[in-house]
C-alpha cells in the first residue's frame, strides 16, 4: 500500500514563499503520475499540478501557474512544490498523491486523474494579506 507524507506548510504573509515535499513508502515516483491537490476553506479538493511519468511536461492549474513549479527528484524519491508569491486564496491543505499506473492522466488544468489512496494527512499551507 502506498502512503505519502506531506511537510513544509506553514503560515505566511502574501508574498513570500513556501517549499512543499511528499515523501512515499512502498513505491517510487519515478515512472509514475504525480500531483498536488489542493483544498481551501469551502471548496472540494482539487488538482493543481500533474508530471506524468515521462517527466517531460508539468501541467498546472491557472490560479498557480508562473508561481507554484512542481518537481520530482528521482534520486531521493521526493517531490516537492515550490511556491512562490503566495496569495491569500492559496490558503489550504495541500496533498500529493501517486496516479494509478493504468488508469491516471494529466489533464491541462492540472489535476492528476485516479489518484491512489489512502490520502496523506496533508499540509496546511496559511497565506495572510
Amino acid at each position: 500500500q502506498v502512503q505519502v507524507v506531506e511537510s513544509g506548510g506553514g503560515l505566511v504573509e502574501a508574498g513570500e514563499y513556501l517549499t512543499l515535499t511528499c515523501t512515499a513508502s512502498g513505491m517510487r515516483f519515478e515512472g509514475s503520475y504525480v500531483g498536488w491537490f489542493r483544498q481551501t476553506p469551502g471548496k472540494e479538493r482539487e488538482g493543481i499540478s500533474c508530471i506524468p511519468p515521462s517527466g517531460r511536461i508539468t501541467y498546472y492549474a491557472d490560479s498557480v501557474k508562473g508561481r507554484f513549479t512542481f518537481s520530482r527528484d528521482n534520486a531521493k524519491n521526493i517531490l516537492s512544490l515550490q511556491m512562490n508569491s503566495l496569495k491569500p486564496e492559496d490558503t489550504g491543505m495541500y496533498y500529493c498523491a501517486v496516479g494509478g499506473l493504468t488508469t491516471a492522466s494529466c489533464r491541462g488544468n492540472g489535476e492528476m486523474t485516479s489518484p491512489l489512496g489512502p490520502w496523506g494527512p496533508g499540509t496546511q499551507v496559511t497565506v495572510s494579506a
